[in-house]
């Protein structure tokens, strides 16, 4: 079964969190990634980030937006 927890969408805004989400599915997460950037990129300091958490605990940024740091 696939863990319904694996791919993470976090929404900031000045460093808060806002709002998240989680999908089993790649495919969804980066849809629902494009889909926030459009709905939300409005929001002051707002951030938008797609990860990816692997079954050893760990956690890894696959697509973030604005994607100009580091």
């Amino acid at each position: 079964m696939d863990d319904p927890e694996r791919y993470r969408l976090t929404l900031t805004s000045d460093g808060a969190v806002v709002m998240q989400g989680w999908w089993s599915d790649r495919a969804t997460g980066e849809r629902k990634f494009r889909s926030w950037i459009g709905s939300y990129s409005g929001i002051p300091e707002a951030r938008v980030v797609l990860t990816e958490s692997e079954a050893d605990g760990t956690e890894h940024v696959l697509e973030q937006w604005p994607d100009d740091e580091a």
